[in-house]
Parts: structure tokens; C-alpha cells; sequence
């Protein structure tokens, strides 16, 4: 079987606009993305799982494979996450359709998926992930900028708080991590 990072650069070539990283995350990020969810109980939904990075250490921080699902557009991702993560729920869908999971009080999104700069994209992904989300609920986003993913001015369009978590310059490009849950009133 191919390497993750062989896979993903054959992906990158042949859907350039659905691979957009140049590499699979690191373990070090991967573990930065998954802080917060030991103390969650609900639904996990991962979105732009890719080769499974990120999967792999939402399962060894403690959640159970069957509260798990994941959103992947690539359909070779997903057959590679669906042999890869035995009892994980993957679906070959976009981000957008979380709402049409039948999922409801969701803990936590971790996600992948390009947001700067695209506020459409933020609307659509984190606005309809907010939709099914637990009142305690959290969206842990990755970015590659030293800016928050997501802007001051859609995060209040959104009533969003956001907390940086930290930065893993040994990723490839180094990565930063932020946290966004809903405003407490």
C-alpha cells in the first residue's frame, strides 16, 4: 500500500482543487487539532479528513470509533478511511451537508478544509456545522496563516469566540490551530 504522503501528493496532482495542502499533517498537529475533545460525549464529525491524519490521533485521544464521522469529497480518501478506521462512519460528501447528516448536538467539528479568506466558505461550513452543534460545542480549524482562519468580522456575523491554541512549526507549512465556539451570553 501506497504512503500517506504518496497518496496524498497522487491526489494533489489528479484534484488539485480538492487537495489543497502539500503534505498530510503531522502527529504534533494532529494532536494540537484534537485538544478538548476528552471532555466531550457527543458526535465527532471530521471534515477534509484526508488520508487520515487527524483521524488517527481523534481516535487515540479516547473517542470511540462509532461517534465518529467523517466528510471527505475525495472518494479514494474515503475508501482508504473506511478500510484505514474500522466502525468510523465516512461519507464521500462535502463539508456544506452536515446539516443532512441526521446528526444532531454534535461536541465538536475538526476541520481541515480551507477557510481563509473564503467567506462563503466559512458561512457554509462552520455556520451549518454551528446549526447541529451542542450549545458546548467546538470547531477546532487549521490554518497555515498567523491569522485566525476565519475574520472578526464573520466571526460576529456567526457570534463566534475564538481562542488560538498554538502553532507546530514543524509541520509542513508550520500550522496553526484555532478554536471557535458560540458567544456565551
Amino acid at each position: 500500500m501506497a504512503s500517506d504522503f504518496a497518496l496524498f501528493l497522487g491526489e494533489m496532482m489528479r484534484r488539485p482543487t480538492e487537495v489543497v495542502a502539500i503534505a498530510p499533517s503531522s502527529a504534533a498537529t494532529a494532536r494540537l487539532m484534537t485538544r478538548g475533545l476528552e471532555r466531550t460525549s457527543g458526535p465527532i464529525v471530521e471534515i477534509g479528513p484526508g488520508t487520515g491524519s487527524f483521524t488517527k490521533a481523534i481516535l487515540e485521544s479516547g473517542v470511540a470509533p462509532e461517534r465518529l464521522t467523517l466528510l471527505e469529497m475525495n472518494p479514494r480518501f474515503c475508501a482508504i478511511l473506511a478500510d484505514k478506521f474500522r466502525g468510523v462512519r465516512v461519507v464521500n460528501r462535502p463539508a456544506q451537508d452536515i446539516k443532512m447528516l441526521g446528526l444532531t448536538e454534535i461536541s465538536a467539528v475538526i476541520s481541515g478544509v480551507p477557510v481563509l479568506s473564503r467567506p462563503t466558505i466559512q458561512r457554509e461550513v462552520v455556520g451549518r456545522a454551528l446549526d447541529v452543534m451542542a450549545a458546548d460545542g467546538f470547531v477546532n480549524q487549521i490554518t497555515y496563516s498567523p491569522q485566525s482562519p476565519i475574520s472578526p468580522e464573520m466571526q460576529q456575523e456567526l457570534g463566534l469566540t475564538s481562542q488560538k491554541l498554538g502553532t507546530v512549526w514543524a509541520n509542513l507549512p508550520p500550522a496553526r490551530v484555532f478554536q471557535f465556539s458560540r458567544q456565551r451570553h
